[in-house]
């Protein structure tokens, strides 16, 4: 069968000028929809940059398509991206993932769409550019044409590492390919996903050979070391997806592969990918100058304190980054051109979220030992006893009853006696859904106590936003190293006892280990306990409850989850969500006096608001009532669904084109 262009328009030509397009007859053939793209134009650097500029905001993204800062919508922002996981819940269950009812997409999907809108994006550029460059024809007008190239080859990067996360094995496109049916029908061929990562590193390395170093423009634009991060991460979870996936059909040279024979090494392959994310990852957390931010130890302001009280909380919570070493890259807000957020509103009124048991157990005691091992825990009859003598991470940020949620002399309407106000409860039955907190836990990470910021849902926030830091490299570091040697050397030692020293806990990590109690650890339904089928040992349980711990909040849990392969504890043992301990006293707090702190309703029919003790003491957010609740015996999971399926037309429209493991060809079958 001939196919022509418009047949083949995901993965032969993969044409897509943008992300948001819905049909291929509205964009074949078009450049990249910009008013700086035409070849004429690039003829000086500041054009490149001012290309470039064009997609800043819109294509920092994860894998889930989600913003890697805050964006200008109601919501908190980048606090709620670990929604879907283990530690954090967002309104109502995901049931595409957690019931089964995730299907092959019959017709062209939008979301292998606008991964290769993006990298067409970035193709047109280089590919226009390059040659121009080569050729003299680019005057180097304001001496930052090496740097705006190095940034266009980090963001394909991250184009390609987005669309590997979701799908694996992909076509590898460098070009704006022809209107020529053979040529787009041969380039229409899934690379081994190992190929299509040391193609990402091999972007990110020219991507690091070009960019300034950390500094360049306030680090508000990407540098050197904000791409020798990422390609850690990139490089941790290929080494890490490849060694616990091995077997199931998603690595290549599995039986089960579909990508068919495969002749490379694929322990050697886990092996590089391991030792490049180490590489990648010392580079910046020995860089000259990148230091950890300081830890005063100051768990809550002052009367009318905004800032200078502690600078770990204030990372996440001030108008400037460009003075803390550790942010690599972050965004500024400025509300005089009305690029601001919802982040400090929603965090001070909740926002139909919460973090979990299992994330709040995961904490360490300041002793260094587990919860359940020390002699200094209080019990969890309150927030406050649970985070007594806790980590002080969870301390500084997750809402406790005796938290400062507001303190400015400032507010005339308040008593100066009563200036300073405390979180007291969480909204667990607020009348008001987006203002309810669904577990108790509500995330205080990215909070501000700018007061101006959060006097209603306006979008009036203006604290930045930290991308990427220098913490995550420390954490990449300790994890590669241990999944390639089993054992830790003394930079991971180093790293890993900074971190913890950092966050007020002991930082001899080898206590923890010796008093860690797996059994224990996985009755508190943390996923990182398993991958695959087995129960990992203490020490690398620990390294990823350090990783956990300290990116709380950042968006970082599901391509964890997704690449230990925790998933599939799932197949047996649902996993049940839970937050505070309501039933043993919490629950009079609620007097019903208010619609904020209304009467808990725990009857079991639709009119509940919180779930009877008669399940759990815990509440438990979706087992408020039975009746139609698809996930009231908890989430189940797919084996699919480690990987996004392949539309059914793309498969009868390119022969070549295999679907992924698990997924049906045929668009509405049920998965097994």
């Amino acid at each position: 069968m001939k196919l022509n262009i418009k047949q083949l328009c995901i993965y032969s030509l993969l044409l897509v000028g943008g992300a948001g397009l819905t049909s291929c007859e509205d964009f074949l053939d078009r450049q990249p929809q910009s008013n700086v793209t035409p070849e004429s134009y690039f003829a000086m650097s500041s054009q490149v940059g001012a290309y470039v500029n064009n997609y800043y905001n819109g294509y920092l993204l994860n894998s889930r398509g989600q913003s890697l800062y805050h964006s200008t919508g109601w919501n908190s922002g980048i606090a709620n991206n670990d929604a879907d996981t283990d530690v954090f819940v967002e309104g109502e269950a995901n049931l595409s993932y957690f019931n089964g009812q995730w299907q092959v997409p019959q017709n062209q999907d939008n979301g292998i769409m606008g991964h290769y809108g993006r990298i067409r994006v970035w193709n047109y550029l280089i590919n226009t550019v390059e040659p121009k460059v080569e050729a003299g024809q680019v005057q180097d007008d304001d001496g930052n044409l090496t740097h705006y190239l190095g940034e266009a080859y980090f963001f394909r990067a991250m184009a390609y590492y987005n669309a590997m996360v979701s799908y694996g094995d992909l076509p590898i496109i460098t070009e704006t390919l022809p209107n020529d049916s053979v040529y787009l029908q041969q380039q229409a061929v899934r690379a081994p996903r190992n190929e299509v990562a040391r193609f990402i590193l091999g972007d990110l390395d020219k991507a690091i050979e070009r960019l300034n170093d950390v500094g360049f423009q306030n680090n508000q634009r990407i540098n050197k070391q904000t791409a020798q991060l990422y390609k850690s991460r990139v490089a941790l979870f290929e080494g890490t997806f490849e060694k616990y996936h091995q077997g199931t059909g998603r690595v290549p040279g599995d039986a089960e592969w579909p990508g068919g024979s495969f002749d490379g090494n694929i322990q050697s392959e886990i092996n590089f990918f391991l030792q490049e994310a180490m590489d990648a990852a010392s580079a910046v957390a020995d860089y000259p100058g990148l230091t950890l931010t300081e830890n005063s130890h100051v768990i809550n302001p002052g009367l009318g304190q905004i800032y200078g009280w502690n600078p770990y909380f204030e990372m996440f919570s001030q108008p400037s980054l460009s003075s803390v070493p550790e942010v690599l890259l972050w965004k500024e807000y400025v509300g005089s051109y009305s690029v601001t957020h919802d982040a400090p509103n929603r965090l001070k009124v909740g926002d139909n979220d919460g973090l979990t048991r299992s994330c709040i157990t995961s904490f360490l005691m300041q002793d260094g030992l587990p919860f359940y091992a020390s002699p200094n825990y209080q019990g969890d009859v309150s927030i406050d006893a649970e985070a007594t003598n806790r980590d002080e991470r969870m301390q500084l940020f997750v809402w406790a009853e005796s938290t400062v949620l507001q303190s400015d002399l400032a507010i005339a309407s308040i008593a100066e006696s009563e200036q300073v106000q405390l979180f007291e409860m969480p909204l667990i039955s607020n009348s008001a859904a987006q203002n309810l907190d669904r577990t108790g836990y509500r995330q205080r990470k990215h909070y501000t106590y700018d007061y101006a910021q959060s006097t209603g849902d306006e979008l009036l926030g203006t604290n930045a936003c930290p991308i990427f830091r220098v913490a995550e490299a420390y954490l990449n570091y300790i994890e590669a190293c241990y999944e390639l040697n089993g054992t830790l050397d003394s930079k991971a030692d180093q790293y890993w006892r900074a971190i913890r020293t950092r966050a007020g806990v002991n930082p001899d990590y080898q206590l923890t280990i010796d008093n860690t109690d797996m059994a224990q650890e996985a009755a508190l339904q943390n996923l990182a306990v398993w991958s695959g089928d087995n129960m990992v040992n203490a020490t690398l349980f620990n390294i990823r409850r350090e990783r956990s711990s300290e990116l709380l909040g950042e968006g970082m849990r599901w391509d964890d989850l997704k690449r230990w392969r925790s998933w599939d504890r799932l197949f047996t043992q649902p996993y049940i969500p839970e937050g505070i301990n309501l039933w043993d006293a919490a629950y009079q707090n609620y007097p019903g006096e208010t619609a904020d702190k209304g009467e808990l309703v725990a009857d079991g029919t639709t009119n509940a608001n919180v779930s009877p003790a008669s399940v759990s003491k815990y509440l438990r957010p979706y087992q408020r009532w039975e009746t139609n609740n698809e996930v009231y015996n908890g989430y189940t999971w797919m084996k699919a669904y480690y990987l996004s399926p392949i539309p059914a037309e793309e498969l009868q429209l390119s022969p070549q084109m295999y679907q992924n493991p698990f997924w049906p060809r045929i668009s509405g079958m049920a998965l097994e």
